[in-house]
């Protein structure tokens, strides 16, 4: 890797943001192993407030609350125990399933436009960043919380082929969903993402885009570093 994808503190960044379902979870966590760098899903960190609000009786609603809870909630992150993929901890549990279920997802979209909850997690999302370098999945990383990242890429894909992969993971699961009603699922909440006052979702400056429609993983991962080599 060139001294060119360095930041001013000589670590690596490498944000990926884009919308759900456009494959950056799991191409930031192949990128972050064959790297060697540390990984932060930074969507984790709101679908992990939802589910604390839900459990402490927090209304998504009341800021101030949501706020208090985001700044002092206890979690991690943890590799599983064959080292394949990372578990989110909320406050001793293995919560990685729970927060990626349908009604704690709306539940993190909700709280995610608060500002008063984005500042709140800014810090703790800033403090993922650690030698030897950083690979982090958002909406906001490139833009908001690591702005000077040494290489910034944005995911997407359209609306019709998020909704499908969206649809495979729920019946992988056991779960019955419309098709179409995750096609609007993922409209509205892109409306929402991209339009919101605080940390809307749009590409970094100097981002380079990457339409992961019709593409294998193995296909968007070499392109993407390809990216990062360059």
């Amino acid at each position: 890797m060139t001294s060119g994808t360095m930041t001013n503190s000589g670590m690596t960044i490498i944000t990926l943001d884009g919308p759900s379902g456009s494959g950056k979870g799991t191409i930031c966590q192949l990128l972050a192993a064959r790297l060697g760098y540390h990984y932060l899903d930074s969507g984790a960190l709101y679908r992990l407030l939802a589910l604390a609000a839900k459990r402490h009786k927090v209304a998504l609603d009341d800021v101030e609350d949501l706020a208090v809870l985001a700044a002092h909630m206890d979690i991690s992150f943890r590799m599983n125990s064959e080292g394949d993929h990372p578990e989110v901890i909320l406050e001793g549990e293995d919560v990685t399933d729970q927060i990626r279920s349908e009604d704690i997802s709306a539940g993190a979209s909700q709280v995610a436009v608060i500002p008063e909850v984005r500042n709140a997690l800014l810090e703790r999302q800033r403090a993922f960043a650690r030698p030897p370098g950083l690979v982090a999945d958002g909406r906001d990383m490139g833009t908001v919380v690591f702005p000077d990242a040494s290489v910034k890429i944005y995911l997407t894909a359209s609306a019709e082929e998020r909704a499908h992969r969206r649809h495979n993971q729920l019946m992988d699961k056991g779960e019955s969903v419309s098709l179409a009603a995750l096609v609007e699922n993922v409209r509205a909440r892109d409306a929402r993402d991209m339009n919101r006052s605080v940390s809307p979702l749009v590409p970094a400056p100097g981002a380079v885009e990457v339409d992961t429609t019709g593409k294998s993983i193995q296909e968007v991962l070499d392109i993407v570093m390809e990216i990062v080599r360059g």
